[in-house]
């Protein structure tokens, strides 16, 4: 399995900390395009094992396609309903939209792919294809 690199860039705690003083409600929030969600990565004889850090979201919020040997986890933000009933002072939870994709080489099983949601974690599972044995054979001369 193949890791395609994604950088991304942290601008917020400078920002955070230059700006804190400003009222959170002035303006919208801005949507940093490289942000990304941490990924552990972990290989067992059977298999690789995902699991992408993505808390208060539902498993029906991510997309995960397999084409062309990329697989792709992404996840959409949707736009939160305006509340009237009060005044937000200071939002730090964000839920941002985000992509990760990796290549797949031909060790995956691809047809075996399973993922699940559970904890804030979306975990999936990419077997490996069986190593197919060739025993010696004796072979008679005649």
């Amino acid at each position: 399995m193949t890791f395609v690199k994604n950088t991304p860039v942290h601008f917020g705690n400078l920002f955070d900390e230059l700006f804190n003083q400003i009222p959170t409600n002035w303006g919208k929030d801005v949507q940093n395009p490289f942000s990304s969600v941490p990924a552990n990565i972990h290989e067992t004889k059977e298999g690789y094992h995902v699991e992408l850090s993505a808390p208060g979201r539902n498993k029906e919020d991510f997309k995960v396609n397999l084409e062309n040997g990329l697989l792709t986890i992404s996840f959409e933000k949707n736009e939160e309903a305006e509340n009237k009933d009060f005044k937000t002072i200071r939002k730090e939870f964000t839920q941002r939209s985000f992509k990760r994709s990796f290549s797949l080489d031909e060790k995956i099983n691809t047809a075996g792919i399973q993922a699940k949601y559970e904890n804030g974690i979306l975990k999936l599972y990419l077997p490996k294809k069986e190593e197919v044995v060739v025993n010696p054979q004796q072979i008679n001369i005649q």
